[in-house]
């Protein structure tokens, strides 16, 4: 099979048609609207899980700490996720820790307001639960980039799920500014190992510095070589 028809296996290619906004604004869900500052938490292992957050812009970062100190990024979100569902399904506390990646503009939807909303209403409760499910997929390809992809296949995979690739057609995506100190906590390695490699991806002309990081959908290719 030639290369480029490939479909990568760690990327999801199928796009939601759940409209977010829309079911916001249809079904007359109390909300409420709150910003993050970059490197601010949004809610931290522990804390009472009483609503679900929808992200309207920047980035999130997810992550669990272990009984001994270690950190470990669970995953990326960016504009139209939802996250912090786990009190939908009984858990009274946080299972790890949200961190605005970005300046971050996010929804709170208080839990029985979600319940009632997911209730009355059938169609967008159906897509609201295959939207999760698209998500909850996701996770599990970056445990599995995790465990079996080299940092420069991680690090590429990342840069492309942070330009929203698949959301749209379009060839570029500009990132909010983000630091290679944070890309390297994503991906699990140094900060000198992700400069080497944006410099590398930066000579070959998939990503540019232009008023912001503009990534290139052909920096797929990085995730596709074997």
């Amino acid at each position: 099979m030639n290369p480029k028809n490939k479909k990568p296996r760690t990327i999801s290619n199928q796009k939601s048609d759940f409209d977010a906004q829309a079911f916001l604004e249809t079904a007359g869900v109390a909300k409420k609207m709150k910003e993050f500052n970059e490197a601010e938490v949004v809610y931290a292992q522990g804390d009472a899980a009483t609503n679900v957050i929808y992200l309207q812009k920047g980035i999130v970062r997810l992550s669990v700490v272990s009984e001994g100190g270690r950190e470990a990024v669970v995953a990326t979100l960016g504009p139209g996720d939802f996250f912090g569902e786990g009190c939908l399904a009984g858990q009274s506390f946080r299972m790890g820790t949200a961190t605005a990646v970005s300046p971050v503009t996010a929804l709170l939807i208080q839990k029985n307001e979600m319940f009632r909303v997911l209730h009355e209403q059938q169609d967008l409760s159906d897509k609201f639960i295959a939207f999760m499910l698209a998500r909850n997929i996701r996770i599990e390809e970056d445990l599995i980039d995790q465990l079996f992809n080299s940092s420069e296949k991680r690090l590429a995979r990342t840069l492309l799920l942070l330009a929203r690739y698949g959301k749209d057609d379009s060839p570029h995506a500009v990132l909010p500014a983000i630091s290679q100190e944070t890309l390297a906590e994503m991906i699990g390695t140094t900060r000198s190992r992700v400069n080497f490699f944006m410099n590398k991806f930066r000579k070959l002309g998939f990503i540019k510095y232009n008023g912001g990081l503009q990534i290139n959908t052909s920096l797929l290719s990085v995730v596709l070589h074997e």
